[in-house]
């Protein structure tokens, strides 16, 4: 992967709780805001806005799965502010809400271990 579209990728990791613009980091990598837009979209498939769009609801799965966060302090720490928007992107990707992934998690760590294997 070229190394520039790296350091962004890296760059929204690390800020994924901050507004990113991605005009302030083309400069960064040396690029001009289309040539990175271009760049990007060669490299992942995708383009950068969606990358981070990504990105934030894997944090936000990851969250769920391991804090006792509520969905608004969770939203506050992956930069998200709209409540619907970030339940309609969280279902997009993942397939239900955050409040339904908690649940069938809670669920299947509540259910009964198979002790077949004993």
């Amino acid at each position: 992967m070229d190394q520039r579209v790296q350091t962004v990728i890296n760059l929204m990791r690390d800020n994924t709780g901050r507004k990113l613009s991605l005009s302030a980091m083309a400069p960064l990598v040396n690029l001009s805001l289309s040539r990175l837009r271009y760049l990007f979209r060669a490299e992942t498939g995708i383009s950068p806005t969606q990358y981070l769009r990504l990105i934030r609801m894997q944090q936000a799965k990851d969250l769920l799965e391991t804090t006792f966060l509520s969905v608004k302090e969770i939203m506050n720490n992956i930069g998200v502010n709209n409540t619907s928007h970030f339940m309609r992107e969280f279902k997009k990707i993942h397939g239900v809400t955050p409040a339904r992934y908690r649940t069938r998690l809670a669920t299947s760590n509540d259910a009964p271990k198979s002790t077949e294997n004993l």
